[in-house]
């Protein structure tokens, strides 16, 4: 096969049989762009997130259109694109056009109350991938442990406090450190 049909069914597969978006999205991405095919290596993985979380659109059509125009430009990434939003689409499609009350049926309520716990385990499951690959220095570890424990008071206290501008202060912090760091103060920075 070759690789526009094989990245259009890739993410297609991906789209298919993952719900709860892109960050349940992201541990397929890894497993079969980093594992199985070994399109992109797990440090290009975690900075295409990083990038994917930073820009705009949904994380995980960007993680694909990255990997697809990785693997074969343009035309790549418009096939990995359109295989991870396709089913999807059509899911909703075919939902919209035909129940109404698609939730209020009682058994796919249901369904959706286990799926919810599924999606829980995924999300958890890259971030623990995620932090596992991180460089183990001081300075990465610090700003991660302090954004999760604002970003956990955040929601443990119903706070109104984006996650955009947590993002920009971590790494407006992280950068005014790395220009230290270059300017001179290489002892104090990094260690």
């Amino acid at each position: 096969m070759g690789i526009l049909p094989e990245l259009f069914l890739t993410f297609a597969k991906i789209g298919l049989f993952t719900f709860g978006g892109g960050y349940a999205m992201i541990a397929l991405i890894e497993d079969s762009c980093v594992e199985k095919k070994q399109w992109i290596t797990h440090d290009e993985m975690m900075n295409v997130t990083v990038i994917a979380e930073s820009t705009p659109g949904p994380i995980a059509i960007n993680c694909a259109t990255y990997v697809g125009y990785k693997q074969k430009g343009l035309a790549g990434a418009a096939a990995a694109t359109a295989g991870m939003v396709l089913p999807s689409f059509c899911i909703i499609f075919l939902v919209s056009m035909f129940l109404d009350n698609f939730l209020e049926i009682t058994w796919i309520a249901h369904a959706f109350r286990g799926i919810r716990i599924a999606v829980g385990i995924l999300i958890l499951d890259a971030a623990i991938k995620m932090i596992r690959k991180m460089q183990k220095k001081r300075f990465p570890l610090s700003i991660m442990s302090i954004s999760f424990a604002v970003m956990l008071a955040i929601n443990i206290f119903a706070l109104h406090f984006s996650s955009i501008t947590l993002m920009l202060i971590a790494a407006s912090v992280s950068l005014a450190l790395y220009l230290v760091k270059q300017s001179g103060g290489k002892e104090a920075v990094g260690k």
